[in-house]
């Protein structure tokens, strides 16, 4: 077996936030969006690592081994039969934590992703469709690991429940997201454990068609994304752990506007018609005022490498 050769200097990583579920489409669709988390890195000759951590999360996520975006790269590491003494790790974090934009897929998909530009011949050695399955272990679905790895607008599965697939159909230029963001966090694994075991039949119609139309929706007539983001399965039964949010989200869809939990929530995606924009200003008078309101371009590169800034 030939000794695996690691880059010399550092490396620098970028990966974008993303939304995943956009009403109907529950762990199976997701928007990559233009907030970043950077990551610079380069393995040395001294055992052991060293993590500094920067913008959200600093001072609150761990600087050790447990680092989830450490985990994601030893992971990829062991993928690839490569073994650094140790590495250096420089987190420059952006995309807000606990609020249902992403950030622990994005931490994966990025550690996964510097591992492989870590290593020589690292794209050979592990494809993007090895990163996305490998990130699985970490999260059991596909929906923000597809966006964050692929970038754009992401339809993704599980083949037997356990291997992943992602395709990313084309988004029409005119949609526009936005993003609503509380300044309070809310866990994901609180949100995931409210939901019920089973659902009515009705619902899982009403989703299935809407899911098949935002699909349409995204691609050829931004026009119907307010009737695409309906759902029926998940929102209306987290509402009591989101109380806020899913009130903006009632208030600002009986203004027709397309509004949905981004994610698992607390924040709120909005996508709008570009040429509607402007209609926007009274009817965000709903979204009180500590919460963050920002247009956020669609990310359609998802994860790479860059140039070190200068």
């Amino acid at each position: 077996m030939n000794e695996t050769t690691f880059v010399s200097g550092a490396v620098r990583i970028v990966v974008p936030a993303s939304s995943a579920n956009l009403g109907p489409g529950f762990d199976s669709i997701g928007l990559a969006l233009a907030v970043h988390d950077e990551l610079i890195a380069m393995v040395t000759n001294d055992v052991g690592i060293k993590v500094d951590v920067e913008g959200e999360g600093a001072g609150i996520v761990s600087t050790d081994e447990s680092n989830l975006v450490v985990r994601a790269m030893n992971r990829g590491f062991e993928a690839m039969n490569a073994k650094p003494a140790g590495f250096i790790l420089k987190c420059r974090n952006a995309i807000p934590h606990g609020r249902g934009l992403g950030s622990s897929a994005s931490a994966v998909i990025g550690g996964l992703a510097m591992a492989r530009s870590l290593v020589e011949g690292g794209e050979t050695l592990l494809p993007d469709s090895d990163i996305l399955n490998i990130a699985l272990e970490f999260e059991n679905h596909p929906d923000n690991l597809s966006a964050a790895l692929y970038g754009g607008f992401n339809i993704s599965w599980l083949h037997n429940a356990e291997i992943a697939g992602a395709v990313q159909p084309i988004v029409h230029p005119d949609v526009v997201p936005i993003v609503l963001i509380p300044p309070h966090e809310l866990a994901t694994t609180q949100a995931r454990g409210v939901l019920p075991e089973q659902v009515h039949r009705s619902a899982a119609c009403h989703n299935l068609s809407r899911t098949g139309l935002l699909v349409y929706a995204i691609s050829h007539d931004p026009k119907l994304l307010l009737e695409a983001t309906s759902d029926q399965l998940h929102q209306d039964a987290r509402a009591h752990v989101y109380p806020e949010t899913s009130t903006i989200i009632l208030q600002l869809r009986a203004k027709n506007i397309a509004a949905m939990a981004s994610g698992a929530g607390p924040a709120v995606l909005l996508l709008v018609d570009r040429n509607e924009v402007h209609e926007l200003e009274d009817a965000l008078s709903v979204v009180p005022d500590e919460w963050t309101r920002i247009a956020v371009p669609i990310d359609f590169e998802g994860v790479r490498a860059l140039p070190l800034p200068v």
